[in-house]
């Protein structure tokens, strides 16, 4: 996977770090050059440039990545400003920093998605959710064992746990489902809403398009979803 980054902060610098440990492409953005410099040595490439301006984003190479980040935290305007642009350039993924519920809000009337919460959320939880496809959202337990929200594949719509017997080739639990519906948020802007359905067991029945939230070892969840992806 290719990633960009702009924002080369704790969190931005941070997760940069991560995901290029993982075995990724990560180009790190930021106009301070120190930061730049900070980081160059422990990431793929990083570069110092105004991800506000125009000309200058247009020479990343947004093109091949597959995931835009917008890390910025503190200017909130250089946020919103980049955020913008990669919107305007129409990037693959987009994901964008909100420190701020009004910043989030605007984000959001922006038609950003997916949104970052440094302070609730750490650069070590992201590089996981971003590293595993198919992960809606993930949470280590302990080293070794995960509570992860994945999409239910259209292989599963309709079936119950018990006949798909996660449990038994995967040695995974479903704890429970989600489904998610169409709302809006506080200024009327659309936003995904989301309904826990209770606690899962053998007679739950899978749709297509919800998520499963699953608990196991990382090696098992990571088994099953490479399986899933080949089907």
């Amino acid at each position: 996977m290719k990633y960009i980054i702009i924002g080369l902060g704790n969190f931005g610098a941070s997760l940069a770090e991560k995901l290029t440990s993982m075995g990724n492409e990560v180009i790190g953005v930021d106009s301070n050059l120190d930061k730049v410099e900070v980081i160059k040595e422990k990431i793929t490439h990083a570069i110092s440039l105004d991800a506000t301006d125009f000309n200058a984003v247009s020479n990343l190479p947004l093109e091949d990545t597959d995931v835009v980040i917008i890390g910025i935290g503190e200017d909130k305007g250089a946020n919103i400003m980049a955020t913008a642009l990669m919107k305007q350039l129409h990037v693959r993924r987009l994901i964008s920093r909100a420190v701020s519920p009004l910043q989030q809000m605007v984000l959001e009337a922006m038609g950003v998605e997916e949104i970052i919460h440094p302070e609730e959320e750490t650069a070590e939880r992201w590089s996981k959710k971003l590293n595993l496809e198919g992960v809606v959202d993930s949470f280590e337990v302990t080293g070794e064992y995960s509570i992860v929200e994945s999409e239910i594949p259209k292989e599963y719509d309709g079936k119950t746990l018990d006949e798909i017997g996660l449990k038994k080739k995967y040695n995974i639990i479903v704890l429970t489902t989600i489904k998610y519906t169409d709302g809006k948020n506080e200024i009327g802007s659309a936003k995904t809403m989301s309904n826990v359905q209770g606690v899962a067991n053998a007679k739950t029945k899978l749709h297509y398009g919800d998520i499963m939230v699953l608990y196991g070892n990382n090696r098992d969840i990571k088994k099953l979803l490479k399986e899933v992806r080949k089907s």
